[in-house]
């Protein structure tokens, strides 16, 4: 539900303060909401997102730059591919759509190419709900080019662009994702599939958005279209992904994210992250909103390795994964956690506190047992 237009404008006011008075938003893609929805208590990302902050250049001047992203080699090639499935008003795309998820549909000859360019996201984003309406009650083959879609994210709106969306004859609506990793007899790397299936469950919820404004409503199917070329060749083939365990994940994941006005009504007053300004005034910065590091954001977050050494500063469990903080219960430190196995701190009956002495109480048998022994 989108805010009401005080609250908003008042909410883009406070968000281009925090982001700097000159400086642009980036936009949130639905890569980064698939990272944002993996780890929904980390309040830093989920502001610094909501603000449109550009997390890459912050790392940059806080001295601790990341190496994520996609290389410039990689970014060419994938434009490449893009480009030649979709040549020909999208003929090969859509052939691709009919045979993987819809054989018994006519052939898509003629099919409908909606002009989506409008001003600005919300402009473009309502263009393609009205292009969507139209392609729907048309009841034909027709292929959206990189429409531009809005999903409410903890209060903010997030604008998304999906590779492609088809609209099917009987008016259902399957969203596409072009890849230029290769389909190898079929297969594809299952970690690569699997953020490509994450990041289309994000794309599946903003369309669900839509076709819920539209009587009666489309179905939006939970199967999307993966298009990544052939073997080592450049030619294109598709996979069905079924994303509705994905899409559940993401779904709750998003909900429980904290409304980005209150993590910013939370802030001391003046705080700002433009990039240009000095390195000990963006340290409290960053530091005065709360984070929630662990291991797998480096894969994921450009602020990953300045989080990861003030958890390391400050001894946080987390900084050695999630399972493990898991089943330490309130012991939050390294020094909680040896204090508790020698007996200095931690209840008795905590199953925790018990399996930390039993391993300290067998690691020193073991050590003492090694020292006593008698070499031949």
């Amino acid at each position: 539900m989108p805010l009401p237009r005080t609250r908003g404008t008042a909410l883009r006011q406070r968000l281009a303060e925090l982001r700097g008075p000159s400086v642009p938003p980036r936009a949130l893609d639905a890569r980064a909401l698939a990272a944002l929805a993996a780890n929904p208590g980390c309040r830093r990302r989920a502001l610094l997102d909501g603000a449109g902050v550009d997390k890459a250049a912050l790392a940059g001047a806080l001295g601790a730059p990341s190496a994520f992203g996609q290389s410039q080699f990689a970014f060419m090639r994938g434009n490449a591919f893009e480009a030649r499935v979709k040549a020909d008003g999208g003929a090969e795309l859509l052939r691709l759509v009919r045979e993987k998820l819809d054989p018994t549909a006519d052939a898509p000859e003629g099919a409908l190419v909606p002009d989506l360019a409008a001003a600005g996201p919300e402009g473009r984003a309502a263009r393609t709900a009205l292009a969507l309406r139209a392609a729907t009650e048309a009841r034909g083959w027709a292929l959206l080019d990189h429409p531009m879609l809005a999903l409410d994210v903890a209060g903010s709106p997030a604008f998304l662009e999906p590779d492609a969306v088809v609209v099917h004859p009987d008016g259902s609506w399957t969203v596409v994702e072009i890849k230029s990793f290769p389909l190898l007899d079929g297969s594809a790397d299952p970690a690569k599939v699997g953020a490509a299936a994450r990041q289309s469950a994000v794309y599946v919820l903003a369309l669900e958005e839509v076709a819920e404004r539209l009587t009666p409503a489309p179905v939006v199917r939970h199967r999307i279209l993966l298009v990544c070329p052939k073997d080592f060749s450049n030619l294109p083939t598709a996979s069905p992904v079924d994303v509705r365990k994905q899409r559940a994940v993401t779904r709750r994941q998003l909900a429980r994210l904290t409304r980005i006005d209150e993590i910013a009504d939370a802030l001391p007053e003046g705080t700002c992250f433009a990039p240009d300004l000095p390195q000990e005034e963006l340290q409290a910065a960053v530091e005065s909103v709360p984070a929630t590091y662990a291991p797998e954001c480096l894969a994921a977050c450009e602020l990953a390795f300045h989080c990861r050494d003030r958890a390391r500063e400050q001894g946080a469990v987390a900084a050695l994964g999630r399972s493990l903080r898991a089943e330490l219960g309130g012991l939050t430190t390294v020094d909680d956690i040896l204090a508790a196995a020698h007996g200095t701190a931690g209840h008795p009956d905590d199953p925790a506190v018990a399996a930390l002495r039993r391993a300290a109480r067998l690691r020193a048998e073991a050590l003492a047992g090694r020292e006593g022994a008698v070499c031949p």
